[in-house]
């Protein structure tokens, strides 16, 4: 199936600008709006609750509230069918190196850790990461340890 035309607009728009948004002022406000909540919903999510569910029920919870360790984190997304979460979504702004950096993992790990979902997703559009969140996460893991799949933007349209 090939992926949906609003997918290769963005990657043709991340391809022409990117180095503007690897810059460091792009932040991740606007990759969010402008990248993560476009694709996904090209993929068939609700981003914006469109479809008027009672907050138990909206597709898409962002700034999800859980608990770790006594506090209260948000992750950027949580993503649910029915109500029930799936998986978490943490975005980054692209000039962070999502392949190499351990802590982004860490952080979206533990979130999902804490909350028993077995994957989320760490991205800043350029780079995609699907992490097996089954897998304790440690201080001293490497941004590689329980990732289960790695994409580089421009692989989007083939996947």
């Amino acid at each position: 199936m090939p992926a949906p035309h609003v997918i290769a607009d963005l990657v043709e728009r991340f391809e022409q600008q990117g180095d503007a948004y690897k810059s460091g002022q792009y932040n991740e406000a606007q990759l969010r709006k402008e990248f993560v909540d476009p694709m996904f919903k090209a993929l068939g999510w609700d981003m914006e609750n469109i479809s008027g569910y009672a907050e138990a029920y909206k597709d898409v919870i962002h700034e999800d509230a859980i608990k770790i360790g006594g506090a209260t984190k948000a992750p950027d997304y949580c993503f649910r069918i029915g109500g029930t979460r799936k998986f978490f979504l943490e975005a980054k702004k692209p000039s962070v190196d999502i392949k190499t950096d351990a802590h982004p993992a860490y952080q979206l790990r533990r979130y999902a850790w804490s909350a028993k979902l077995p994957l989320s997703i760490l991205t800043d559009f350029e780079e995609f990461a699907v992490y097996d969140c089954r897998v304790e996460p440690r201080l001293d893991d490497k941004a590689s340890v329980a990732r289960v799949l790695y994409l580089n933007f421009r692989e989007y349209e083939s996947r």
